[in-house]
């Protein structure tokens, strides 16, 4: 691999053109692969999104685009996925070209449903990249605010530090900070969890729960991500690191947060359906509440104690009362 390695990004949605954005702003040229062709013809002609950050301007020359997800495999060294979590098999089900050689770099905040794996667990167990070759961008941050480049931070997870040094040297700017961590799969599985929480968040907001219970909730939700983590990856961590504490109070907390808003419909009476027609993004947290319940669920292992994953899985899934689900919530927590 040359010392100046060729980026690619997948996906089309907002975080994918945050980092576009942010790539743009080091590299001559970056490759990003969409499937829509109206969107990809739009920036060629008017710059920008038409869809998601419309507001961040694009010097085309610089952008290498593509609804062929074969070209961009075999254009770019590092690949950086941020395709949601409920599409990426599909996706990734398209790519005849060899991955062997690339490093994949995961944005997906989410689980990979056909297969109940967090994305670099997908990529290593079914197509066979060296786990060293894999790495997580995890925030905290929102794709609105990199629009707005408001000051933000950045957490570039890799077994390989030098790998996760490149992928930060290439995103960090001025409004960009950027940190490199060997934690791969706690890092992965805390951005997957906090989408959850900020569900339960939106959710007794809708329900009318004020500061004081919010509190509380992000209060057990960390200790509870924390006993999640350790469960799946043992190894010295802090969970009050930016990685982990910083991305769920941004998600939990924030106007921007998707999955906050849609627990904030649910609270309101809104059913799941319903829910997701309104909202024009995903909400990874829906996908996210099944397979950490089902996996912390295992037969044959030990559960991690739960109560607000459970209680988002029960309303999701088991179609129970939020208002009821809530209340017994309320008496669990400290």
């Amino acid at each position: 691999m040359s010392t100046s390695p060729k980026f690619a990004v997948f996906g089309g949605g907002s975080w994918a053109t945050a980092i576009v954005k942010m790539l743009c702003e080091n590299l001559d040229e970056v490759g990003w692969y969409m499937r829509n062709v109206y969107a990809l013809e739009h920036i060629k002609k008017e710059d920008h999104n038409p869809n998601y950050l419309s507001s961040v301007e694009f010097k085309v020359e610089q952008l290498k685009l593509s609804n062929d997800i074969n070209e961009m495999v075999r254009y770019a060294d590092y690949l950086i996925f941020v395709i949601p979590s409920a599409f990426i098999y599909s996706e990734l089900e398209k790519v005849t070209e060899s991955l062997k050689g690339k490093v994949i770099f995961s944005a997906i905040k989410g689980i990979v449903p056909e297969t109940s794996l967090i994305v670099g667990d997908h990529f290593y167990t079914h197509h066979n990249i060296p786990f060293e070759d894999i790495g997580v961008i995890t925030g905290p941050c929102h794709a609105e605010e990199v629009a707005l480049e408001r000051l933000s931070y950045l957490t570039i997870a890799c077994a390989d530090n030098e790998k996760a040094k490149i992928v930060a040297k290439n995103l960090s700017s001025d409004y960009i900070k950027c940190t490199t961590s060997d934690d791969i799969i706690g890092a992965e599985y805390a951005a997957m969890l906090k989408n959850i929480y900020a569900i339960a968040a939106g959710i007794a907001h809708g329900l009318g729960y004020g500061d004081n219970f919010q509190s509380v909730l992000m209060s057990n939700a960390i200790r509870e991500m924390k006993r999640y983590v350790k469960k799946v990856h043992k190894m010295k961590r802090d969970i009050n690191n930016s990685a982990y504490l910083g991305d769920l109070l941004v998600t939990g907390y924030s106007v921007f947060s998707r999955n906050r808003m849609f627990g904030n419909m649910i609270g309101k009476g809104y059913t799941v359906k319903s829910a997701q027609m309104e909202m024009s993004m995903v909400a990874e947290g829906f996908y996210a509440a099944k397979s950490a319940y089902m996996l912390n669920n295992k037969k044959d292992k030990k559960k991690a104690k739960t109560p607000i994953i459970n209680a988002v899985y029960n309303i999701l899934y088991e179609n129970k009362n939020p208002k009821k689900v809530f209340k017994k919530l309320t008496e669990k927590l400290n």
